[in-house]
């Protein structure tokens, strides 16, 4: 028998898309029926629909995923405890062969993290300057993944997706990786950009 005051599992990520992807074909609900009663961990699953455009082999990819990963990482950074969304997005349903596609290639990925992954640490889940970290990388994120930079849209969307893995499973060792491998990118890309303008400065006026 569980203790008393262990953590309640959730439904887990794969739980959630075996869920949508096994629905009725013609009633897949619309990202407000999908938050309704997850609270916080609203954040984690619209994270993870806006994530899935990033892993569609076209330029625009990155393009669709950045603004709405950007959107939600505002409302963290204010504090919000539940997704808002614009009532023409609210309205939209995530499309199914996109949930296959995404499916098809996390699905290894996702089994090996369920192993690992468990409700802890909630106070990071709980803090104003933890919640506001979070919004505050998720932004930059999100900001980097909507700009047209070569080869890096399964980078940024995959640390967008370990946020939302880490708020959809409420797991602050998740949270915790996902701050040090988002601040690392974040920085390296910073470095990298500063470096390219240097150069170009350094060609223009040679």
């Amino acid at each position: 028998m569980p203790a008393a005051d262990s953590p309640r599992r959730e439904a887990g990520t794969r739980a959630v898309l075996d869920a949508l992807i096994d629905g009725d074909a013609a009633a897949v609900p619309d990202l407000r029926q999908l938050c309704e009663g997850l609270g916080e961990r609203g954040f984690g699953l619209l994270l993870l629909v806006a994530a899935l455009p990033a892993f569609i082999p076209v330029p625009a990819g990155g393009a669709i995923s950045g603004p709405l990963v950007a959107l939600l990482a505002l409302q963290l950074l204010l504090g919000r405890r539940r997704p808002w969304l614009p009532t023409f997005l609210a309205r939209r349903s995530p499309r199914r062969e996109a949930l296959l596609r995404f499916e098809r290639l996390a699905d290894p990925w996702l089994r090996r993290l369920e192993r690992l992954v468990r409700p802890r640490l909630p106070r990071l889940f709980e803090h104003p300057l933890a919640l506001a970290l979070t919004g505050v990388l998720v932004l930059l994120i999100g900001i980097l993944l909507s700009l047209p930079i070569p080869l890096t849209n399964y980078l940024f969307g995959g640390l967008v997706l370990l946020f939302a893995l880490a708020l959809l499973e409420r797991d602050g060792g998740l949270l915790l990786l996902a701050w040090g491998l988002g601040g690392g990118a974040v920085g390296a890309t910073a470095t990298a950009s500063g470096r390219l303008l240097a150069l170009a400065g350094q060609w223009l006026a040679a």
